[in-house]
Protein backbone atom coordinates (compact mmCIF):
# COMPACT_ATOMS: atom_id res chain seq x y z
CA UNK A 1 0.00 0.00 0.00
CA UNK A 2 1.55 3.28 -1.19
CA UNK A 3 1.49 6.94 0.90
CA UNK A 4 -1.43 7.92 -1.07
CA UNK A 5 -3.68 4.47 -0.66
CA UNK A 6 -3.13 4.97 3.52
CA UNK A 7 -4.35 8.32 3.39
CA UNK A 8 -7.48 7.43 1.72
CA UNK A 9 -7.47 4.17 4.29
CA UNK A 10 -6.85 6.90 7.02
CA UNK A 11 -9.64 9.00 5.94
CA UNK A 12 -12.06 6.31 5.60
CA UNK A 13 -10.87 5.14 9.45
CA UNK A 14 -11.45 8.84 10.59
CA UNK A 15 -14.86 9.19 8.95
CA UNK A 16 -16.20 6.38 10.45
CA UNK A 17 -13.96 6.23 14.08
CA UNK A 18 -14.50 10.05 15.20
CA UNK A 19 -17.79 10.69 16.24
CA UNK A 20 -16.44 7.61 18.85
CA UNK A 21 -13.28 8.31 19.59
CA UNK A 22 -14.62 12.15 20.47
CA UNK A 23 -17.36 10.85 22.35
CA UNK A 24 -14.82 8.76 24.39
CA UNK A 25 -12.33 11.61 25.09
CA UNK A 26 -15.05 13.86 26.15
CA UNK A 27 -16.56 11.34 28.56
CA UNK A 28 -12.79 11.56 30.31
CA UNK A 29 -11.87 15.16 29.59
CA UNK A 30 -15.64 16.48 30.49
CA UNK A 31 -14.63 19.31 27.48
CA UNK A 32 -15.88 19.00 24.11
CA UNK A 33 -13.58 21.43 22.70
CA UNK A 34 -10.56 19.49 24.47
CA UNK A 35 -11.71 16.71 23.19
CA UNK A 36 -11.82 17.20 19.45
CA UNK A 37 -8.14 18.55 19.65
CA UNK A 38 -7.00 15.48 21.27
CA UNK A 39 -8.76 13.37 18.53
CA UNK A 40 -6.95 15.23 15.66
CA UNK A 41 -3.53 15.42 17.14
CA UNK A 42 -4.06 11.66 17.48
CA UNK A 43 -5.21 11.88 13.58
CA UNK A 44 -2.02 13.53 12.72
CA UNK A 45 0.49 11.39 14.69
CA UNK A 46 -1.85 8.68 12.47
CA UNK A 47 -0.86 10.40 9.40
CA UNK A 48 2.54 10.66 10.11
CA UNK A 49 3.17 6.96 11.34
CA UNK A 50 0.84 4.63 9.60
CA UNK A 51 2.86 5.37 5.90
CA UNK A 52 5.60 3.72 7.53
CA UNK A 53 4.77 1.51 10.58
CA UNK A 54 1.36 -0.01 8.59
CA UNK A 55 -2.26 0.25 9.53
CA UNK A 56 -2.62 -1.22 13.07
CA UNK A 57 -4.79 -4.09 13.59
CA UNK A 58 -7.72 -2.24 14.98
CA UNK A 59 -7.06 1.52 14.46
CA UNK A 60 -9.85 3.42 16.53
CA UNK A 61 -8.71 1.82 19.48
CA UNK A 62 -5.21 3.18 17.92
CA UNK A 63 -6.60 6.15 17.71
CA UNK A 64 -7.78 6.29 21.45
CA UNK A 65 -4.75 4.77 23.15
CA UNK A 66 -2.62 8.04 21.33
CA UNK A 67 -5.23 10.17 22.27
CA UNK A 68 -5.13 9.24 25.88
CA UNK A 69 -1.68 9.28 25.86
CA UNK A 70 -1.77 13.13 24.34
CA UNK A 71 -4.17 14.01 27.26
CA UNK A 72 -2.00 13.10 30.19
CA UNK A 73 0.82 15.05 28.58
CA UNK A 74 -1.35 18.06 28.09
CA UNK A 75 -2.42 17.88 31.68
CA UNK A 76 0.68 17.07 33.60
CA UNK A 77 2.43 20.27 31.86
CA UNK A 78 -0.60 22.12 33.17
CA UNK A 79 -0.40 20.96 37.12
CA UNK A 80 -0.98 24.44 38.01
CA UNK A 81 -5.29 23.97 36.65
CA UNK A 82 -7.85 22.76 38.29
CA UNK A 83 -7.40 19.71 40.96
CA UNK A 84 -9.73 17.67 39.12
CA UNK A 85 -7.80 17.94 35.74
CA UNK A 86 -4.31 16.53 38.25
CA UNK A 87 -7.19 14.10 39.28
CA UNK A 88 -8.09 13.06 35.58
CA UNK A 89 -5.04 12.96 34.74
CA UNK A 90 -4.05 10.40 37.48
CA UNK A 91 -7.23 8.39 36.41
CA UNK A 92 -5.61 8.28 32.67
CA UNK A 93 -2.54 7.15 33.88
CA UNK A 94 -3.85 4.25 36.02
CA UNK A 95 -6.51 3.45 32.99
CA UNK A 96 -3.47 3.14 30.82
CA UNK A 97 -1.59 0.78 32.94
CA UNK A 98 -4.59 -1.33 34.39
CA UNK A 99 -6.44 -1.60 30.98
CA UNK A 100 -3.55 -1.80 28.28
CA UNK A 101 -4.29 -4.91 27.65
CA UNK A 102 -8.24 -4.62 27.50
CA UNK A 103 -8.57 -1.00 26.16
CA UNK A 104 -11.05 -2.20 23.02
CA UNK A 105 -13.39 -4.11 25.46
CA UNK A 106 -13.49 -0.55 27.87
CA UNK A 107 -13.89 0.94 24.79
CA UNK A 108 -17.03 -0.90 23.52
CA UNK A 109 -18.44 -1.53 26.83
CA UNK A 110 -19.28 2.35 27.08
CA UNK A 111 -19.35 3.58 23.35
CA UNK A 112 -23.21 3.39 23.40
CA UNK A 113 -23.47 5.96 25.91
CA UNK A 114 -20.73 7.70 24.84
CA UNK A 115 -21.98 8.64 21.38
CA UNK A 116 -25.78 9.27 23.27
CA UNK A 117 -24.09 11.44 25.34
CA UNK A 118 -21.80 13.68 22.74
CA UNK A 119 -25.09 13.92 20.42
CA UNK A 120 -27.26 15.59 23.15
CA UNK A 121 -24.21 17.49 23.77
CA UNK A 122 -23.71 18.72 19.39
CA UNK A 123 -27.44 19.26 19.62
CA UNK A 124 -27.90 21.39 23.30
CA UNK A 125 -30.50 23.74 23.12
CA UNK A 126 -28.22 26.45 24.32
CA UNK A 127 -26.93 26.53 20.77
CA UNK A 128 -28.70 28.06 17.79
CA UNK A 129 -29.97 25.61 14.86
CA UNK A 130 -27.00 26.68 12.79
CA UNK A 131 -24.43 25.89 15.16
CA UNK A 132 -26.05 22.66 16.29
CA UNK A 133 -26.02 21.80 12.76
CA UNK A 134 -22.54 22.75 12.09
CA UNK A 135 -21.62 20.95 15.43
CA UNK A 136 -22.99 17.85 14.51
CA UNK A 137 -21.38 17.08 11.13
CA UNK A 138 -18.10 18.00 12.73
CA UNK A 139 -18.17 15.80 15.33
CA UNK A 140 -20.89 12.95 14.71
CA UNK A 141 -20.14 12.86 11.28
CA UNK A 142 -16.42 13.75 10.92
CA UNK A 143 -16.80 16.18 8.31
CA UNK A 144 -13.90 18.98 8.02
CA UNK A 145 -15.29 22.16 8.33
CA UNK A 146 -14.60 23.27 4.53
CA UNK A 147 -16.93 19.93 3.72
CA UNK A 148 -19.56 21.95 6.15
CA UNK A 149 -19.04 25.10 4.32
CA UNK A 150 -19.40 23.42 0.69
CA UNK A 151 -22.51 21.57 1.80
CA UNK A 152 -24.18 24.79 3.31
CA UNK A 153 -22.72 27.50 0.37
CA UNK A 154 -21.64 29.10 3.49
CA UNK A 155 -18.01 31.05 3.70
CA UNK A 156 -15.46 28.42 5.55
CA UNK A 157 -14.12 30.77 7.89
CA UNK A 158 -18.39 31.52 9.18
CA UNK A 159 -18.84 27.37 9.62
CA UNK A 160 -15.80 27.64 11.55
CA UNK A 161 -16.51 30.60 13.86
CA UNK A 162 -20.17 28.85 14.33
CA UNK A 163 -18.10 25.84 15.55
CA UNK A 164 -15.74 27.75 17.61
CA UNK A 165 -18.13 29.81 19.50
CA UNK A 166 -20.94 26.80 19.96
CA UNK A 167 -17.93 24.74 22.05
CA UNK A 168 -17.29 28.24 24.11
CA UNK A 169 -20.78 28.12 24.77
CA UNK A 170 -20.70 24.86 26.14
CA UNK A 171 -17.52 24.88 28.16
CA UNK A 172 -18.83 28.28 29.73
CA UNK A 173 -21.86 26.83 30.85
CA UNK A 174 -20.58 23.82 32.12
CA UNK A 175 -22.68 21.66 30.28
CA UNK A 176 -22.47 17.69 31.30
CA UNK A 177 -21.46 15.00 28.85
CA UNK A 178 -24.51 12.90 30.05
CA UNK A 179 -28.03 11.62 28.85
CA UNK A 180 -30.70 14.28 29.98
CA UNK A 181 -33.02 13.14 32.99
CA UNK A 182 -36.23 12.09 31.66
CA UNK A 183 -38.27 15.36 32.82
CA UNK A 184 -36.26 16.71 29.70
CA UNK A 185 -35.62 13.83 27.44
CA UNK A 186 -37.79 14.22 25.22
CA UNK A 187 -37.44 18.00 24.41
CA UNK A 188 -33.82 17.48 23.94
CA UNK A 189 -34.64 14.15 21.94
CA UNK A 190 -36.41 16.40 19.57
CA UNK A 191 -33.81 18.76 19.53
CA UNK A 192 -31.44 15.54 18.01
CA UNK A 193 -34.11 14.72 15.66
CA UNK A 194 -34.91 18.38 14.50
CA UNK A 195 -31.21 18.83 13.54
CA UNK A 196 -30.44 15.32 11.71
CA UNK A 197 -33.59 15.84 9.63
CA UNK A 198 -32.58 19.65 8.97
CA UNK A 199 -29.59 17.87 7.54
CA UNK A 200 -31.40 15.58 5.30
CA UNK A 201 -33.66 18.14 4.28
CA UNK A 202 -30.68 20.49 2.65
CA UNK A 203 -29.32 16.79 0.84
CA UNK A 204 -32.57 16.23 -0.19
CA UNK A 205 -33.81 19.98 -1.36
CA UNK A 206 -30.88 22.06 -1.44
CA UNK A 207 -32.41 26.20 -0.38
CA UNK A 208 -29.76 27.61 -2.50
CA UNK A 209 -26.97 27.12 -5.37
CA UNK A 210 -26.74 24.97 -8.63
CA UNK A 211 -27.58 21.64 -7.39
CA UNK A 212 -31.29 20.35 -6.38
CA UNK A 213 -29.89 17.73 -4.38
CA UNK A 214 -26.79 17.30 -2.13
CA UNK A 215 -27.06 13.37 -1.71
CA UNK A 216 -23.90 13.33 0.47
CA UNK A 217 -25.66 15.39 3.37
CA UNK A 218 -28.95 12.47 2.86
CA UNK A 219 -26.51 10.15 3.63
CA UNK A 220 -24.39 11.39 6.44
CA UNK A 221 -28.56 11.78 7.93
CA UNK A 222 -29.38 8.74 7.44
CA UNK A 223 -26.40 7.61 9.08
CA UNK A 224 -26.83 9.40 12.09
CA UNK A 225 -30.43 8.85 12.52
CA UNK A 226 -29.59 4.59 12.43
CA UNK A 227 -26.72 5.16 14.90
CA UNK A 228 -29.53 7.12 16.77
CA UNK A 229 -32.04 4.45 16.35
CA UNK A 230 -29.81 1.46 17.66
CA UNK A 231 -28.93 4.04 20.54
CA UNK A 232 -32.68 4.61 21.67
CA UNK A 233 -34.46 2.08 20.72
CA UNK A 234 -37.43 2.60 22.89
CA UNK A 235 -38.49 6.20 21.39
CA UNK A 236 -40.60 6.10 18.22
CA UNK A 237 -39.96 8.91 17.22
CA UNK A 238 -36.67 8.03 16.35
CA UNK A 239 -37.38 5.00 14.37
CA UNK A 240 -40.28 7.55 12.69
CA UNK A 241 -37.26 10.04 11.31
CA UNK A 242 -35.24 7.09 10.18
CA UNK A 243 -37.82 5.37 8.31
CA UNK A 244 -38.93 8.83 6.83
CA UNK A 245 -35.60 9.45 5.43
CA UNK A 246 -35.21 6.00 4.14
CA UNK A 247 -38.39 5.91 2.36
CA UNK A 248 -37.39 9.61 0.90
CA UNK A 249 -33.81 8.69 0.07
CA UNK A 250 -35.13 5.71 -2.09
CA UNK A 251 -36.44 8.54 -4.57
CA UNK A 252 -32.85 10.33 -5.05
CA UNK A 253 -32.02 8.79 -8.33
CA UNK A 254 -35.50 9.31 -9.44
CA UNK A 255 -35.84 13.15 -8.48
CA UNK A 256 -33.22 14.57 -11.40
CA UNK A 257 -32.72 13.97 -15.45
CA UNK A 258 -29.59 13.20 -16.73
CA UNK A 259 -28.89 16.80 -17.12
CA UNK A 260 -29.66 17.28 -13.31
CA UNK A 261 -32.86 18.87 -14.02
CA UNK A 262 -35.53 18.57 -11.23
CA UNK A 263 -38.28 15.37 -11.66
CA UNK A 264 -41.43 16.31 -9.39
CA UNK A 265 -43.16 13.14 -7.62
CA UNK A 266 -45.98 13.06 -9.68
CA UNK A 267 -43.56 12.52 -13.04
CA UNK A 268 -40.87 10.38 -11.04
CA UNK A 269 -40.15 7.01 -12.69
CA UNK A 270 -40.31 4.88 -10.07
CA UNK A 271 -38.88 2.11 -11.33
CA UNK A 272 -35.94 3.87 -10.20
CA UNK A 273 -37.12 3.67 -6.48
CA UNK A 274 -34.40 2.13 -4.47
CA UNK A 275 -36.30 -1.08 -3.06
CA UNK A 276 -33.79 -2.21 -1.00
CA UNK A 277 -34.10 1.77 1.25
CA UNK A 278 -38.04 1.57 1.38
CA UNK A 279 -38.15 -2.05 2.76
CA UNK A 280 -35.75 -0.35 5.25
CA UNK A 281 -38.15 2.63 5.93
CA UNK A 282 -41.27 0.26 6.45
CA UNK A 283 -39.17 -1.56 8.46
CA UNK A 284 -38.43 1.50 10.57
CA UNK A 285 -41.74 2.50 10.43
CA UNK A 286 -42.83 -0.76 12.01
CA UNK A 287 -40.88 -0.66 14.80
CA UNK A 288 -42.22 2.67 15.62
CA UNK A 289 -45.77 1.58 15.50
CA UNK A 290 -44.63 -1.74 17.71
CA UNK A 291 -43.79 1.19 20.54
CA UNK A 292 -47.84 1.49 21.01
CA UNK A 293 -47.43 5.39 21.62
CA UNK A 294 -49.47 8.12 19.99
CA UNK A 295 -48.27 8.93 16.58
CA UNK A 296 -45.68 12.28 17.03
CA UNK A 297 -44.77 14.08 13.91
CA UNK A 298 -41.62 11.93 12.37
CA UNK A 299 -43.68 8.99 12.57
CA UNK A 300 -46.97 10.61 10.97
CA UNK A 301 -44.28 12.02 8.37
CA UNK A 302 -43.08 8.22 7.84
CA UNK A 303 -46.63 6.90 7.37
CA UNK A 304 -47.42 9.66 4.71
CA UNK A 305 -44.40 8.85 2.57
CA UNK A 306 -45.29 4.95 3.08
CA UNK A 307 -48.61 6.02 1.23
CA UNK A 308 -46.47 7.07 -1.77
CA UNK A 309 -43.92 4.26 -1.42
CA UNK A 310 -46.32 1.46 -1.20
CA UNK A 311 -47.93 2.81 -4.76
CA UNK A 312 -47.46 1.00 -7.96
CA UNK A 313 -48.08 4.27 -9.89
CA UNK A 314 -48.75 7.98 -9.12
CA UNK A 315 -52.39 7.29 -10.01
CA UNK A 316 -52.65 4.14 -7.08
CA UNK A 317 -51.58 7.00 -4.07
CA UNK A 318 -53.93 6.84 -1.42
CA UNK A 319 -54.65 10.38 -1.38
CA UNK A 320 -58.01 10.23 0.79
CA UNK A 321 -55.57 8.47 3.75
CA UNK A 322 -52.81 11.13 2.91
CA UNK A 323 -55.23 13.98 3.64
CA UNK A 324 -56.33 12.06 6.93
CA UNK A 325 -52.61 11.82 8.02
CA UNK A 326 -52.37 15.61 7.01
CA UNK A 327 -55.26 16.06 9.35
CA UNK A 328 -53.72 14.44 12.45
CA UNK A 329 -50.14 15.87 11.77
CA UNK A 330 -51.86 19.97 11.24
CA UNK A 331 -53.39 18.98 14.88
CA UNK A 332 -50.70 17.58 16.85
CA UNK A 333 -48.29 20.22 14.87
CA UNK A 334 -49.95 22.88 13.53
CA UNK A 335 -47.57 25.08 11.18
CA UNK A 336 -48.43 26.73 8.14
CA UNK A 337 -46.12 24.45 6.20
CA UNK A 338 -47.94 21.92 7.44
CA UNK A 339 -51.14 23.76 6.15
CA UNK A 340 -50.12 24.17 2.41
CA UNK A 341 -48.63 19.99 2.30
CA UNK A 342 -52.14 19.46 3.39
CA UNK A 343 -54.25 21.61 0.64
CA UNK A 344 -51.64 19.92 -1.92
CA UNK A 345 -53.35 16.62 -0.16
CA UNK A 346 -56.78 17.79 -0.21
CA UNK A 347 -56.53 18.90 -3.87
CA UNK A 348 -55.27 15.72 -5.13
CA UNK A 349 -58.39 13.70 -2.87
CA UNK A 350 -60.97 15.86 -3.92
CA UNK A 351 -60.14 18.08 -6.65
CA UNK A 352 -58.10 21.45 -7.51
CA UNK A 353 -60.54 23.74 -5.98
CA UNK A 354 -60.72 22.23 -2.80
CA UNK A 355 -56.76 22.62 -2.49
CA UNK A 356 -56.62 26.02 -3.77
CA UNK A 357 -59.40 27.18 -1.20
CA UNK A 358 -56.75 26.20 1.65
CA UNK A 359 -54.21 27.68 -0.28
CA UNK A 360 -55.76 30.98 -0.62
CA UNK A 361 -56.30 31.25 3.28
CA UNK A 362 -52.50 31.18 3.58
CA UNK A 363 -51.75 33.58 1.02
CA UNK A 364 -54.70 36.11 2.68
CA UNK A 365 -52.64 35.17 6.59
CA UNK A 366 -49.35 36.76 4.67
CA UNK A 367 -47.41 33.63 7.18
CA UNK A 368 -45.46 32.13 4.32
CA UNK A 369 -45.17 35.90 2.25
CA UNK A 370 -41.24 34.41 1.27
CA UNK A 371 -42.04 30.79 0.91
CA UNK A 372 -41.84 29.91 -2.75
CA UNK A 373 -43.57 26.86 -2.57
CA UNK A 374 -46.50 28.67 -1.62
CA UNK A 375 -46.84 30.58 -4.93
CA UNK A 376 -45.37 27.16 -6.85
CA UNK A 377 -48.59 25.81 -5.33
CA UNK A 378 -51.20 27.98 -5.93
CA UNK A 379 -49.76 28.19 -9.77
CA UNK A 380 -49.84 24.51 -10.11
CA UNK A 381 -53.54 24.41 -8.69
CA UNK A 382 -54.69 27.60 -11.06
CA UNK A 383 -53.36 25.53 -13.77
CA UNK A 384 -54.89 22.48 -12.86
CA UNK A 385 -58.16 24.36 -13.31
CA UNK A 386 -57.17 26.29 -16.78
CA UNK A 387 -56.57 29.62 -15.30
CA UNK A 388 -53.16 29.48 -17.01
CA UNK A 389 -52.84 33.47 -16.72
CA UNK A 390 -52.62 33.45 -12.88
CA UNK A 391 -50.93 30.78 -12.99
CA UNK A 392 -48.59 32.05 -14.57
CA UNK A 393 -48.28 34.92 -12.66
CA UNK A 394 -47.70 32.71 -8.94
CA UNK A 395 -45.16 30.40 -11.12
CA UNK A 396 -42.69 33.55 -12.15
CA UNK A 397 -42.96 34.76 -8.32
CA UNK A 398 -42.18 31.88 -7.03
CA UNK A 399 -39.18 31.34 -8.93
CA UNK A 400 -38.56 34.75 -7.71
CA UNK A 401 -38.59 33.64 -4.50
CA UNK A 402 -35.98 30.29 -4.75
CA UNK A 403 -32.60 30.52 -4.10
CA UNK A 404 -32.25 27.20 -5.77
CA UNK A 405 -31.04 27.74 -9.80
CA UNK A 406 -32.77 24.30 -10.56
CA UNK A 407 -35.98 25.13 -9.05
CA UNK A 408 -35.76 28.83 -10.17
CA UNK A 409 -35.50 27.44 -13.95
CA UNK A 410 -38.17 24.39 -13.41
CA UNK A 411 -40.87 27.26 -12.11
CA UNK A 412 -39.84 29.68 -15.23
CA UNK A 413 -40.59 26.92 -17.45
CA UNK A 414 -44.05 26.16 -16.04
CA UNK A 415 -44.41 29.98 -16.16
CA UNK A 416 -43.65 29.76 -19.97
CA UNK A 417 -45.53 26.01 -20.63
CA UNK A 418 -48.87 28.34 -19.20
CA UNK A 419 -48.95 30.13 -22.42
CA UNK A 420 -49.06 27.49 -24.07
CA UNK A 421 -51.91 26.27 -22.02
CA UNK A 422 -49.78 23.69 -20.21
CA UNK A 423 -47.66 23.49 -16.65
Amino acid sequence: MDATDTHRTIDAVWRIESARLIAGLTRLTRDVGLAEELAQDALVTALEEWPRSGLPDNPGAWLMATAKNRAIDQLRRNRMLARKHEALGAELEMEQRTLSGGLEASAEDEIGDDLLRLMFIACHPLLSTEARTALTLKLLAGLTTAEIARAFLAPEATIAQRIVRAKRTLSEAHVPFEIPRRDELASRLSSVLEVIYLVFNEGYSATAGEDWMRPGLCGEALRLGRILAELAPQAAEVHGLVALMEIQASRLRARTAVNGEPILLMDQDRTLWDRILIHRGLLALARGEARGETRGPYMLQAAIAACHARAPTAGDTDWVFITALYDELARLTPSPVVELNRAVAVAMAYGPAAGLELADRLQAAGVLKSYHLLPSVRGDLLAKLGRYAEARGEFERAATLTRNTRESRLLRDRAAACLHGEA
